[in-house]
């Protein structure tokens, strides 16, 4: 009787861990469906529809990755697995409805511009990959895919009519190639997955969320495009910021010797 309670408390935490591990991995799944989601509205042209799908996966792969770190579920298939629904929801979902939305009038050049999108997100996906655990982790090297795609998401939802003639389309094509020069960029984006909500100014990061959560359920559409254009442009303004730091300690020491 001793031998097999003590059978049954040893079994009873392995299976819990399976169950752990399966969790990530769901929440990867569900990103991939997203993506898949998103191309299929698309295709019957329901941008409001598709467009709300990019959210949603941004909002599931950065829960996977955190809860396999903090449940200590991370392996080499987590990784790659979602690495490739990344580029699904991230790379070629944002693609085609851009495409679909408002680059249709530039025929084999509106092909190209999507092309183009896709390989950077690939590319930027291979070389996080890489680069991991070797970089500043407050730091993303060049705009992270999910945010890239949020801008393209966020600017149709915003705008879900869709543009069908040449004059108007125009700005489309900065919409896919702006994002992708960035992805490829070494431009640093700050990374808020080093935000420890224990320390003494997680209450501060809550209110914010909540205040956040709060603006879009109110007004999703402009909110999300504010949010999303914000942050591509947070990394220009945080690198003048920097120069301009780098430039005072130069004033001061040369002010002296031009007084000599």
């Amino acid at each position: 009787m001793i031998n097999s309670h003590r059978r049954s408390r040893a079994v009873a935490p392995r299976r819990f861990r399976r169950g752990v591990y399966l969790l990530p991995v769901l929440l990867t799944l569900g990103n991939l469906f997203c993506g898949y989601a998103c191309i299929m509205y698309t295709m019957r042209e329901e941008y409001a529809t598709a467009a709300p799908f990019i959210g949603i996966a941004f909002i599931l792969d950065g829960l996977d990755g955190r809860i396999a770190r903090l449940t200590g579920t991370e392996g080499p298939f987590g990784v790659q697995f979602d690495s490739l629904a990344d580029m699904i929801s991230f790379g070629l979902a944002p693609a085609i409805l851009a495409y679909s939305w408002g680059l249709t009038p530039f025929g084999r050049w509106g092909w190209a511009a999507g092309f183009i999108y896709v390989t950077a997100a690939a590319m930027r996906l291979a070389r996080f990959n890489i680069q991991a655990g070797s970089v500043d982790k407050r730091y993303f090297v060049g705009m992270p895919s999910p945010a890239a795609a949020g801008v393209v998401a966020a600017t149709i939802f915003a705008y879900p009519a869709g543009l069908r003639d040449t004059s108007g389309a125009a700005p489309v094509m900065a919409l896919l190639l702006v994002p992708a020069f960035l992805m490829v960029s070494t431009i640093r984006f700050r990374s808020f997955k080093t935000i420890d909500l224990q320390a003494r100014r997680s209450y501060t990061v809550i209110l914010v969320m909540a205040l956040v959560i709060a603006a879009i359920w109110g007004h999703p559409a402009g909110v999300l495009l504010v949010l999303a254009y914000t942050y591509l442009a947070s990394a220009f303004v945080e690198l003048a910021v920097n120069r301009l730091r780098h430039r005072s300690p130069d004033v001061r020491t040369t002010a002296p010797a031009e007084q000599e």
